[in-house]
């Protein structure tokens, strides 16, 4: 049995003949007969007597059409939460994403702007971390999507997939004389007030080796912990950073100019996901709004 023979009695039983009914649901008149016997014989009920051209409906069918009539509302309820959850009108009580720290001035409010037009019944919670932080929330499946560096192996329960990259950078005042360059190499940097992030960890590390192996004393003027903060007290001529393009490309806003650092270092920024667990359709929808603005960002729009 299905769903459209439901439908032919339920039309029946409010018009009381083939001919409207073919008309009320764009059928032939014998296209409506045929489903008829075919209902009849599934259910093996006569569900209407047949006197001179008129259907008289059984008792039998009437109490078949209350239940015809509620599996189609169930079906026309199906129906429309499914349309609710594609248009995110309905679904997941709320999605969350973590993100760096640095992204939540600028990139953040530009990802949910663009979310929340195709998916405004949809609550959304917002996490700043770091790259460990934000891998043990996805492990843990604390969050849905979590934007992190990608550092050696993953951790354990999650899959990254990469949707970013970078090239590290000097990131300086549009004034400064090292401006001038078409590249800035750590010899270049000697005696220069440097901003630099993060102490221990692994970019910072390689980069303090760089300098030893060059012979270079770096002349530290701040430690910050986020590529937003160093971008910010460049802007203020307070010295000069050394980023990733990505994060430079987030604050082109900003009074500033990136040249290419020398040696070159290249950066990769995943998304990462609970393994073996489907992202909802609202989560999916976060998931292509923040590889959008990615795209946006880095091209400067």
């Amino acid at each position: 049995m299905n769903i459209r023979l439901l439908e032919v009695l339920r039309t029946l039983l409010a018009t009381g003949s083939t001919i409207a009914t073919a008309k009320a649901m764009g059928l032939s008149q014998s296209g409506v007969s045929r489903m008829l016997q075919q209902l009849e014989s599934d259910l093996a009920i006569t569900l209407f007597a047949r006197d001179k051209g008129r259907l008289i409906p059984t008792p039998e069918a009437v109490v078949l059409g209350r239940d015809a009539e509620n599996v189609l509302l169930a079906v026309e309820r199906m129906s429309g939460h499914a349309e609710d959850l594609r248009s995110g009108a309905s679904g997941p009580e709320i999605v969350r994403i973590a993100l760096p720290s640095s992204m939540w001035e600028n990139f953040a409010p530009a990802m949910l702007i663009d979310y929340v037009r195709d998916f405004p019944g949809v609550r959304i919670e917002t996490f700043f971390e770091t790259t460990t932080l934000i891998s043990k929330l996805v492990g843990d499946r604390v969050i849905d999507l979590g934007f992190l560096r990608m550092e050696g192996e993953t951790g354990p329960g999650i899959v990254v997939d990469k949707v970013a990259s970078g090239q590290s950078v000097c990131v300086l005042p549009k004034d400064h004389p090292l401006a001038e360059l078409d590249e800035i190499t750590i010899k270049h940097l000697k005696n220069v007030p440097l901003i630099l992030i993060g102490k221990q960890r692994p970019n910072r590390m390689a980069l303090d080796q760089a300098f030893k192996r060059a012979g270079v004393k770096q002349m530290v003027k701040i430690e910050t912990h986020t590529n937003s903060s160093a971008c910010s007290y460049v802007a203020h001529g307070l010295g000069i950073t050394i980023i990733s393009s990505f994060y430079a490309n987030l604050y082109r806003h900003l009074n500033l100019v990136q040249r290419p650092f020398i040696p070159t270092a290249t950066q990769e920024f995943g998304l990462a996901r609970a393994d073996g667990v489907p992202l909802s359709i609202a989560a999916q929808g976060l998931s292509d709004a923040l590889k959008r603005q990615i795209q946006l960002s880095q091209r400067g729009e």
